[in-house]
């Protein structure tokens, strides 16, 4: 949460779309998560293909809620290009973090089921200074698939594919 509190200073008072703040939450989150002794595991092509069908899963889901089936993708500017390498540093640093060191350390007191609630509702109150109190049952379901993927691939990768794949495809496509 200090992270979150972080990127909230740094990025007032438009949080949200604050590159700079964005870097400061991802190098905060890769810290933290290096100190809890988090380290990278092996790679995997089911854990990449798992990643992927989870990202689409998450699009899929966004465009049922959204009501809206015609997708165009966003032109391309120096906005968009600025914005999706740092982008794809938060969600990997929010999955090493949460998904990683965390989830491992939870798991080792209360089991797969008590790692992944406590990381579904750290994820998704984390992201509420960000996008308010109606993003909260989006973002729960969002954690928990994401969650559901680390315990199924046993590790962070899928995780991270999926959540880079979400993020992307918010800004990507209208």
């Amino acid at each position: 949460m200090a992270a979150t509190a972080l990127r909230t200073a740094v990025g007032a008072p438009d949080t949200a779309a604050s590159i700079p703040a964005a870097g400061v939450f991802a190098g905060a989150l890769l810290v933290v998560a290096v100190a809890a002794g988090w380290r990278p595991g092996r790679h995997s092509i089911v854990a990449t293909g798992l990643g992927i069908a989870g990202g689409s899963a998450l699009i899929a889901s966004w465009v049922l809620t959204h009501g809206s089936f015609g997708l165009h993708v966003a032109p391309m500017n120096d906005g968009l290009a600025l914005w999706t390498p740092v982008v794809i540093l938060v969600a990997v640093a929010e999955e090493i973090a949460l998904r990683g060191a965390l989830f491992a350390t939870v798991r080792s007191w209360c089991g797969d089921g008590g790692a992944l609630l406590a990381t579904t509702v750290l994820f998704a109150v984390m992201h509420v200074p960000l996008y308010g109190i109606g993003s909260l049952p989006l973002d729960l379901a969002a954690g928990l698939l994401l969650g559901g993927l680390r315990i199924v691939s046993g590790g962070v990768l899928a995780p991270a594919v999926a959540h880079v794949i979400a993020d992307l495809a918010g800004g990507w496509l209208l």
